[in-house]
Order: structure tokens, then C-alpha cells, then sequence
């Protein structure tokens, strides 16, 4: 059967993203395994980086939300499918999965949607909008919490007859490993960073909007400074606002009030995350709104750094508290700030220690491979 296995994934843009980078470290593992791998998109940084003796990438517009355009692409997708005689369909988005839908309707082909966040809804139409994502043959929650809050919000959308599990997201553990960074790119790094060596340098990752609780982390900072003594540690805020320049430079107002433009650096982008992890002391994700994942928490611990998170969403699974990393109450600086001033004054020993168990926790539940073998496992089920 496995050599019979035609898999076509359906994702908006082919980004840096949770989602995008879970296409994409799938699409590769499939011809690994003798199954053949499309991807249908619409552009994405991650494209260039696609072995296209490996992968047949289409490009349709299946990022728009346009009703006629969504049209398009499910006539689009129902050429693409039988002329490739495609085995199974799987949607990663709510707009693509709704052309995916009819398309899978009318060729009479398996179905399958990942759950990648909490889509809001403020009303019963913008709910039916989402529900495309529970309509397939086998519906994969990307984490406890998400597979929870399909229960709670979607339950007249769910079909007890479909399949409904959870397969965590997984990173590449080999590439986020702390033992094959170089010097001299961590040495370039800290450079270009305007970095001091001999200061803490806290690491803050992610895409720059409010959910992402970037105010959180500056009032924090403000508040390590009051217990420490100013200048005794290094920041860096690392992550493109996307078009959100009003926020931006709400933040930003916000550093220079509490004088921490000495210390504390935005960053836009990092091509090399491995080595931003590596030259970093402590990781903080301070999200106010439930991260479905935690993509920054599982890298970090994977890096063998010590991560605190916010207590809300994928983090609580991600992270073993105390163990290989920290949990504080989401939203509340002054929590944050005396987890900031734990970490720093830990021993060397106890550092290791939370690194060691921190990496062994990642490649145990969290790696890539794992994530890839049990989608192509129920690809596999669902066929059969």
C-alpha cells in the first residue's frame, strides 16, 4: 500500500511557521518512505529550500479568502488530484480546507486536516467557517490543549465515526542541537547583537503582536533591573512585527520609559535560530493567549537552554516545570520578573542539569521524526 500512497498537503504559504514547517518536514519523509509528496501553495521563504526532485510543489492562490477564488481552487485541486491520481488530501488551513473539502467530495478521495491553532469566532457563522477543520476523515489536534478545545467549542461539527487523535508537532532535533553550532558563527553573532559577554543574555523570540506578550516581558525586565541593579543583564526581542508598526513602536515607547534601551535590543529576523538559542542564558515565551504549541519552549529546550513560560496552552505539556524549565502565571510581570531572577542566580550545575533533562524531554516526545512516522501511520489506516 505504502507504494500506492499519493499525498498531496494544502497550506496557505510556505513560511517559518509551526504549521508550514510541520508541511514541510512531512513532505520529505514521505518519499523516504516510497510515497509520493505534493505540496499546493501559494509562495513562502521555506519554497526555495524544497528538494524538488523529492517534492512536486503546485502554486494556486490558496492563501486568498476570496469566495470565487476558494472556487477556483477546488476546481484547480479536483484537476490536480486526478490527474495524479492523488491518495489522500491534507489541509492545513481554514480557507484551502474548505476548497480541499469539496474537491475530496467530488473525487471521493480521504481527507485529512490538522488543527494548527484556536481560530477565534465571535459569532455562529465565523464557527462554521472553522468547522471545515473537523469535516475530514481524520482530524489531528496538534496538542492536548488544541484537541480540548475542539471538544469543548465544535462538538455538533464532530463525527464519532471519523477519526479524531492527537500527534504532537515535532522539530529537527539534529538541527537544534547545541553541539554543533561554531564559534565563529556565535562569536558573529554576539557581535552583530552588540552583545557583553559578561551579562546574562535573555532571549525573547516570536513574531512582534500583543498576544505574544512582548509588554509582559519588557514590564518584567524593568522589574529585574529593580531587584538586581541596572545593566546586569543583556535582552533581545527577536521577531518581525508583520506590518504591525503601531505596535511596534508602542513597545518600543514602552523600553525607553523603563530605560532599558540600553540593554535591550529588537531584533527583526535571525537566520540561524540555533545559534541565537546558543549564545542566549535563559529563553522566555511570555504569550497572554494560549500558544496551541509552544514552538519556541520545545526549541529551547532542545538547545539545552533553560525556557520560562507562560502557564497557559501547549507549554504545560511541552515543559516539565522545575524540571526542564520554568511555568509562570501568564500576564503577570512581577511572576515573570522573580522567575528571570531565579534562573540567573542558579548554579552552573543545576543549568546542566535542566538542559540535559530538557533535550532528553524533546527527543523523547517532540522530534520530528516521530511526528512524521505517526502521520504517515494513520495516512496508512485511513487508506486501509
Amino acid at each position: 500500500m505504502s507504494s500506492e500512497l499519493k499525498v498531496l498537503q494544502v497550506i496557505p504559504k510556505l513560511g517559518y511557521g509551526g504549521a508550514e514547517t510541520g508541511c514541510y518536514d512531512l513532505a520529505h519523509y514521505l518519499p523516504e518512505n516510497n510515497c509520493s509528496s505534493y505540496i499546493v501553495t501559494s509562495g513562502g521563504e521555506l519554497l526555495k529550500f524544497v528538494d524538488k526532485k523529492k517534492v512536486k510543489v503546485i502554486k494556486l492562490p490558496v492563501h486568498s479568502k476570496n469566495p470565487f477564488l476558494m472556487l477556483f481552487n477546488s476546481m484547480a485541486l479536483i484537476f490536480i488530484i486526478l490527474l495524479n491520481n492523488i491518495s489522500i488530501v491534507h489541509a492545513r488551513s481554514r480557507a484551502p480546507a474548505w476548497s480541499c473539502f469539496f474537491a475530496t467530495k467530488i473525487t471521493r478521495r480521504k481527507f485529512v486536516t490538522t488543527f494548527h491553532g484556536t481560530y477565534n469566532f465571535k459569532n455562529s457563522l465565523k464557527k462554521f467557517y472553522n468547522s471545515v477543520m473537523v469535516r475530514s476523515d481524520l482530524i489531528i489536534a496538534g496538542s492536548n490543549f488544541i484537541f480540548s478545545h475542539i471538544n469543548k467549542n465544535y462538538p455538533k461539527y464532530l463525527d464519532l465515526k471519523k477519526k479524531f487523535l492527537v500527534i504532537f508537532r515535532g522539530i529537527n532535533v539534529d538541527y537544534f542541537d547545541s553541539s554543533t553550532t561554531l564559534n565563529t558563527e556565535e562569536n558573529r553573532l554576539i557581535s552583530d547583537w552588540e552583545a557583553d559577554k559578561n551579562k546574562k543574555m535573555i532571549l525573547m523570540p516570536g513574531r512582534l503582536t500583543t498576544w505574544k506578550g512582548q509588554e509582559t516581558f519588557i514590564e518584567a525586565l524593568n522589574l529585574v533591573n529593580k531587584e538586581l541593579g541596572y545593566e546586569s543583564f543583556n535582552a533581545v526581542i527577536l521577531g518581525s512585527d508583520q506590518g504591525r508598526d503601531i505596535y511596534t513602536k508602542k513597545i518600543k515607547r514602552l523600553a525607553e520609559q523603563y530605560r532599558l534601551t540600553g540593554q535591550l535590543k529588537f531584533i527583526e529576523h535571525c537566520q540561524n535560530m540555533p545559534v541565537a538559542y546558543k549564545i542566549s542564558d535563559i529563553v522566555v515565551s511570555a504569550s497572554v493567549e494560549p500558544e496551541a504549541f509552544g514552538r519556541v519552549a520545545v526549541e529551547a529546550q532542545s538547545m539545552e537552554k533553560p525556557i520560562i513560560a507562560s502557564d497557559i496552552g501547549g507549554s504545560n505539556e511541552t515543559i516539565i516545570d522545575n524540571v526542564t524549565g520554568f511555568l509562570f502565571q501568564s500576564g503577570n510581570a512581577e511572576a515573570l520578573s522573580k522567575k528571570i531572577v531565579e534562573v540567573i542566580q542558579l548554579d552552573e550545575s543545576r543549568l546542566k542539569s535542566i538542559g540535559i533533562e530538557g533535550r532528553k524531554n524533546i527527543i523523547k516526545k517532540f522530534n520530528v521524526e516521530k511526528m512524521c512516522f505517526s502521520t504517515y501511520s494513520e495516512y496508512k489506516k485511513l487508506l486501509n
